[in-house]
């Protein structure tokens, strides 16, 4: 479909040079891992202007808390315990997935925890702290949060659609052969739920049962009317991964046949960038609040010892959230460590986006898979303050021009191709708010599209310079 598409677009003759919209959410970019040994992400940005950040430590005995005002700070960030597990009794095992909420004034932090004498008698509880800033805030215990069942329950989140508070949970329905099922609630007060909960999600795919029968970790963000609900699936090993829901942000959402349910993943391991059981999300937003910002943990290695969950070494991850132009997001795939990787639109062709169509670099609209127009800007293979760009799903694989055509290829480690794959990154040469890529070995020609193509030439009519201006996202 994507090659029948680029085919006809080539058909249609190239108009006189428009400028495109400046897009709405420019391009942001973050190193990963944010942080070494921590699970269950949750990052919520106060309107303080700092990121808070909580996750599972791997001792799982407390819980822990960071702030920075730029989410890259996060990872530096001096870190404090808030509260530790119990000597005795419940929470005094396994604690689990925090996540820290604002909520009238107040600081709220739900977890999950099990008791010293039954550690997998999980339930969720929550911590309401008093203070302007949650790290020295004083910290109160409000209790377990009750459901329908006192059975394995965990991974509580909160929410609000048009004016009304819900919590969102994983938990086991006892009288069901699985593990844990979605569910979704009104709420009373911040730790108390009212109603009859209803079951959003159950693993039945085959994707959702590998190891286990799961379907945990709810995370909502909402865009363009609709409310979306990503949620982790199967065992925490290199088989985790995100499944999605979505509804009407104007249907009642206590009505589980508002919500429609994908069939396939949406978020999965990828060898190629080395990356395995990529879940338990939550979103932010990014520091100028344009971009989302999808935060995970997952680990650098597939083949684990044992019992995953005494693997210390899922790491927290953040990267941007894209959306399709039907309004539903893209999560793309988990990228390789460092610099994440951005898009490229065209100045005057404003759906347009640099992408690579079996090797050769072209511009196109709707690009499916995401990450096939998504590039990392490294530092210049020949050095010398220049860039590169390198593919996000390739990696290893870079745009270079050979005979002024722009291909994506692997990197042979010769001069030639390390000559072919450098730029000089330039102020956009139809608007300095974008970016034009001058090649590093033919001095005056620019990567720029004709007839959707990428070419590297010398631009010397407004046509021209139009072409090799684009505006990273």
């Amino acid at each position: 479909m994507a090659m029948l598409v680029a085919l006809a677009a080539c058909l249609v003759a190239p108009g006189s040079p428009a400028q495109a919209a400046v897009p709405d959410s420019p391009a942001v970019t973050y190193t990963n891992p944010i942080a070494e040994k921590r699970a269950d992400p949750h990052i919520f940005r106060h309107t303080d202007g700092y990121y808070y950040f909580t996750a599972t430590v791997p001792e799982y005995d407390r819980i822990v808390l960071r702030r920075a005002t730029t989410i890259q700070g996060l990872s530096t960030a001096q870190e404090v315990t808030i509260w530790t597990k119990h000597s005795s009794g419940v929470m005094g095992a396994h604690i689990w997935a925090p996540e820290i909420h604002f909520i009238d004034g107040k600081w709220y932090v739900y977890f999950a925890a099990g008791a010293t004498n039954d550690v997998w008698a999980i339930r969720m509880y929550v911590l309401e702290g008093t203070g302007s800033n949650p790290l020295t805030a004083t910290w109160a215990e409000k209790g377990q949060i009750r459901t329908q069942w006192e059975s394995f329950s965990l991974d509580a989140t909160t929410f609000v659609v048009g004016g009304v508070r819900y919590l969102a949970w994983a938990q086991r329905d006892p009288s069901v052969n699985n593990n844990t099922d979605v569910y979704l609630a009104r709420m009373a007060n911040p730790w108390t739920i009212t109603g009859t909960p209803v079951m959003l999600s159950r693993p039945t795919y085959s994707w959702e049962t590998v190891g286990y029968k799961v379907n945990e970790g709810p995370a909502v963000i909402q865009h363009g009317g609709k409310v979306f609900m990503s949620y982790s699936a199967s065992a925490t090993d290199s088989n985790y991964c995100l499944g999605l829901l979505s509804a009407s942000a104007s249907a009642d959402l206590l009505d589980a046949t508002n919500w429609t349910k994908s069939s396939t993943p949406v978020f999965t391991s990828n060898a190629a960038t080395s990356q395995y059981g990529p879940g338990h999300n939550s979103f932010t937003v990014s520091e100028d609040g344009r971009s989302d910002v999808l935060v995970y943990h997952d680990r650098s290695y597939k083949d684990i010892s044992g019992d995953p969950l005494n693997d210390p070494n899922r790491r927290t991850r953040v990267q941007k959230l894209y959306w399709k132009a039907d309004g539903t997001p893209d999560f793309g795939i988990p990228v390789a460590d460092g610099v994440t990787p951005q898009r490229l639109s065209s100045y005057n062709l404003a759906d347009r986006f640099i992408r690579h169509w079996e090797y050769r670099a072209r511009v196109e609209a709707g690009v499916s898979p995401l990450a096939d127009s998504q590039f990392r800007v490294v530092a210049g293979l020949t050095g010398s303050g220049t860039v590169s760009l390198e593919s996000a799903n390739f990696p290893g694989y870079y745009l270079r021009h050979r005979n002024f055509e722009v291909w994506l290829e692997k990197n042979d480690g010769t001069a030639r191709f390390a000559s072919d794959a450098t730029f000089s990154r330039r102020a956009g040469l139809a608007d300095p708010a974008g970016v034009s890529y001058e090649s590093y070995n033919y001095a005056g020609r620019y990567i720029r599209h004709y007839e959707y193509l990428l070419y590297v030439q010398a631009p010397s009519t407004a046509t021209d310079r139009a072409d090799a201006t684009f505006y990273a996202q």
